[in-house]
């Protein structure tokens, strides 16, 4: 099957399936012109993942159970303990929300409200183990911390490399023109690691996540 009947036959869009190729939840093979040939089995774990993310299940998760180095179940109890905190940060948050609502029969508009107060107020029940924040953005967090380490190792390596290099010019006295393309070459690869990285937290801001609400 071509990726446009993957896409028809799963309802997952063709972002979203190459993303998930791009985290390793899918290898699909290649045919002798170099277009994606998807298998049934492809077509199925395709579903199996599709299932897994309503039930807001990480991509970490996801992997780890493609892996085996967990169950099913062991991963679905960890989910409920996740939704079980998100309930109460949800009722948390209600109860916040009504208070504020009998409130608000005193202060007619927003700039009435008295912000500072319930920013302290919020801040005080954060500190008390309830969340406000999107929790959706802690899959991104997560994301974005392992393509940064990921990155990091590299550019430590380049440098090491660099420093090494500079000083093996010194020592050998190499003419201007080699040393400067002995140079230049982990220098670029520092340069395009960092531009990479950029475009992997792009990437992470503005992928799978903002798609999966649609299904």
């Amino acid at each position: 099957m071509k990726i446009n009947e993957v896409e028809q036959a799963v309802g997952i869009t063709k972002k979203n399936i190459r993303f998930y190729e791009q985290e390793g939840l899918l290898t699909p093979s290649r045919s002798a012109n170099g277009y994606r040939e998807y298998s049934p089995e492809d077509v199925q774990t395709l579903q199996q993942i599709k299932l897994l993310r309503r039930l807001d299940i990480p991509i970490e998760e996801i992997k780890r159970l493609q892996s085996g180095s967990q169950t099913l179940g062991d991963c679905l109890e960890r989910q409920l303990i996740t939704l079980r905190r998100r309930l109460r940060n949800l009722e948390a948050t209600e109860n916040f929300c009504n208070n504020l609502l009998a409130e608000s029969a005193k202060h007619a508009v927003l700039e009435n409200l008295p912000v500072e107060q319930l920013l302290l107020e919020i801040d005080n029940m954060e500190r008390g183990g309830t969340k406000f924040m999107n929790v959706r953005e802690k899959d991104k967090r997560e994301r974005k911390k392992g393509a940064f380490i990921g990155a990091g190792l590299f550019i430590l390596l380049m440098t090491g490399c660099l420093a090494t290099t500079i000083w093996g010019i010194v020592i050998a006295s190499i003419p201007i023109i080699p040393a400067a393309i002995l140079l230049a070459i982990p220098t670029t690869m520092i340069i395009c690691t960092l531009f990479v990285l950029r475009e992997r937290f792009k990437e992470i801001e503005g992928g799978e996540m903002d798609e999966a609400s649609k299904y």
